[in-house]
């Protein structure tokens, strides 16, 4: 057999096929290794990143937890705090807070109590760890599907390390440093122990910390003989103290702790006969021993200090705005007029509040009698303004465009159906805006809204501190909405500082009990929300309310400006009105609805508010209204019949 040559095809074939075949293994070989080298690296640097991220995240523990509260310091306190109330000029006002030794046991008290508060707040609190995600995933569902905040997912052992805070921060640090201390206290001290921390520190409304202090306060009894509605009721109270108040707001505190005594039913803590049995037990509220119009003004503070500051079992002095001179004048006028005129024209209430124009409340009367009712209808109440929104119609014209002096027909309209009137039921034909104002003509004002843009008009309101939830309606210019007195007087504001917007406020600072500060009030609002242009041609305008249109009842003798409201079949009568120095609100009318004796904002409001600002202004030199020039002396009197007969001429009165 001939053996192939070297170089024979044959051998060729077998040769390349073989390297072929080596050169693949090889190859492979090579990306193999390739791969196992880049995991090798992968995870080598993904060690690396995770130890970094271990120390990265004990770092930021660390920065986070280094200026916790000393907790068992905190925990130690036995008395709950008492908070008092100065005056601007150092007197006292108000004392709060609990009075009545030691803090209450979770052994001591009915079960109730604890069951209550349980069933509304927090009813996982035995099975989670501080921390719930089963709530907050529930309380992210429920809230996503509202379009709005309605449920929290904070349990009570958060609560209490908020609780342990001096200050209400609401930062991230402040957050993540409530987590740790939550997730510390469930290490350290046992579910019952936290409750017990809970129910002696949790503020309750009315000045009362814990449910020993708000057993006392609305029932008159010890927490420990609480029967199972009142139980409810203090649990309500958790949700918004002032707006659950039962002193305050009986109907909605009945139907707050139906609703707890129902939360305790499906939380297995009643039968339904148990619960129908409770809601029968009921319980009378107590009255308050104190009587006085500033005891108004203090509850209004009061409720304001957590906001600011945790008082974390230490006692706490807060300086008030409140100007004594001023409160004195505002109680005696208030009572005056409803003692004699108010009586004859079918009105039971009445509400004033006044301040400067940087928003610092220095008179407030919410009633005709606190002892009576406790409901502040210079804070709480929230009425149709009437003809006082027209101001921030035409702000948002002048806005727009529009001036003074531009021509508007007062005539016969309809809008979407809807034909509004004018008060006196006649049509002036063509009128400026200035005028329009001035007589509070409703076809005007509704057509200048039409023009500006409804929209327009809110987002102004809104801007000038105004909360109501307007409809972009065409009755939105004259008063549909409903608001507040502080509010609509704070937003007039606007107007007395030449374009910038208050926040009517109470507090000036607040100290602990050693005297160190923990809250002191800087700047006014929000900033300049007018152009100083348009907040002088607005002082313009309603100064000619005042001195020759429906507020005329109002005039001093001293540059004023302000604005008439009655809203529909004389339910409310309000005026609102400012100087240079003081900006003031009244409302006159009826708890229930009911209407007055032809009482427009033109007759015993402006007339209420004539005597209490023309003694406020005792001694205080008149002085010009921001933007406008210095009168040459002061405005003469228009004397007392043409005061008491303005109303009747023109407009809404």
């Amino acid at each position: 057999m001939t053996k192939s040559k070297p170089g024979a095809p044959g051998k060729s074939r077998r040769s390349r096929a073989e390297r072929r075949r080596g050169g693949g293994k090889g190859r492979r070989r090579e990306g193999g290794g390739w791969l196992r080298a880049a995991c090798r690296w992968t995870a080598y640097y993904a060690g690396l990143a995770a130890v970094w991220g271990v120390i990265a995240a004990l770092a930021i523990v660390a920065w986070y937890a280094y200026d916790l509260p000393d907790v068992d310091k905190a925990l130690a306190a036995s008395r709950r705090p008492t908070v008092t109330l100065f005056a601007a000029d150092g007197s006292r006002l108000a004392t709060f807070g609990e009075l009545y030794g030691l803090p209450a046991r979770l052994r001591d008290l009915p079960a109730a109590l604890p069951e209550a508060v349980l069933a509304t707040e927090d009813r996982r609190f035995y099975r989670h760890f501080g921390v719930d995600p089963v709530g907050l995933a529930r309380a992210a569902f429920v809230n996503l599907g509202a379009g709005r905040v309605v449920q929290g997912g904070s349990t009570i052992t958060q609560q209490v390390a908020k609780i342990l805070f001096l200050t209400p921060e609401r930062t991230l640090k402040r957050k993540v440093q409530e987590l740790l201390l939550a997730l510390w206290l469930e290490h350290r001290f046992s579910k019952d122990q936290i409750l017990t921390v809970y129910l002696n520190r949790v503020y309750l409304g009315a000045g009362t910390y814990g449910v020993e202090a708000a057993a006392r306060k609305y029932f008159g009894k010890p927490a420990r003989r609480l029967s199972t509605y009142q139980a409810a009721m203090l649990a309500g109270l958790l949700k918004a103290p002032s707006r659950y108040n039962p002193r305050r707001h009986p109907k909605r505190a009945k139907d707050r702790a139906i609703q707890v005594l129902a939360n305790m039913v499906a939380a297995g803590s009643l039968t339904p006969g148990q619960a129908a049995s409770a809601k029968r037990q009921k319980g009378a509220v107590i009255a308050p021993a104190r009587r006085g119009g500033a005891r108004y003004f203090a509850d209004w503070v009061m409720e304001q200090v957590p906001d600011y500051v945790f008082p974390g079992g230490r006692d706490l002095t807060v300086i008030t705005t409140l100007d004594n001179r001023l409160q004195r004048l505002a109680e005696k006028r208030v009572a005056r007029m409803l003692a004699a005129a108010g009586n004859k024209a079918g009105v039971s209430q009445a509400a004033l509040v006044a301040m400067t124009p940087d928003g610092a409340v220095g008179a407030m009367v919410g009633g005709r009698d606190y002892r009576a009712s406790q409901f502040n209808r210079a804070v709480q109440a929230r009425r149709q303004p009437g003809s006082a929104f027209k101001p921030f119609v035409y702000l948002a014209a002048l806005e727009a465009g529009l001036t003074a002096a531009t021509l508007i027909a007062d005539a016969p309209l309809t809008v979407d159906g809807w034909s509004p009137r004018n008060f006196d039921g006649g049509y002036r034909g063509e009128v400026s805006m200035r005028r329009a104002l001035a007589q509070s003509i409703n076809t005007v004002a509704v057509k200048v809204a039409e023009r500006t843009g409804r929209e327009r008009v809110i987002r102004t309101a809104r801007r000038l501190g105004l909360s109501a939830d307007f409809k972009p309606t065409p009755s939105l210019a004259l008063g549909a909405g409903e608001v507040s007195l502080i509010e609509i007087t704070a937003a007039y504001g606007a107007f007395a500082s030449g374009g910038f917007a208050v926040w009517a406020h109470g507090i000036k600072e607040i100290r602990d009990g050693s005297g160190r500060l923990l809250y002191r009030r800087r700047g006014s609002g929000p900033g300049r929300v007018a152009g100083a242009a348009d907040a002088a041609a607005m002082n313009d305008m309603l100064a000619d309310a005042v001195g020759s249109g429906t507020g005329r009842a109002a005039r001093l003798q001293r540059p004023a400006a302000g604005k008439t409201g009655t809203s529909q079949n004389f339910r409310d009568a309000w005026f609102i009105g400012y100087t240079a120095d003081f900006i003031a609100g009244v409302w006159m009318g009826n708890d229930d609805g009911r209407p007055m004796k032809k009482v427009t904002g033109g007759g015993l409001p402006a007339r209420l508010w004539r005597n209490f600002m023309t003694a406020a202004h005792e001694d205080l030199p008149p002085r010009p209204l921001p933007g406008l020039p210095a009168t040459d002396g002061p405005v003469p009197d228009q004397g007392f019949w043409r005061s008491l007969l303005a109303g009747l001429a023109g407009g809404e009165g």
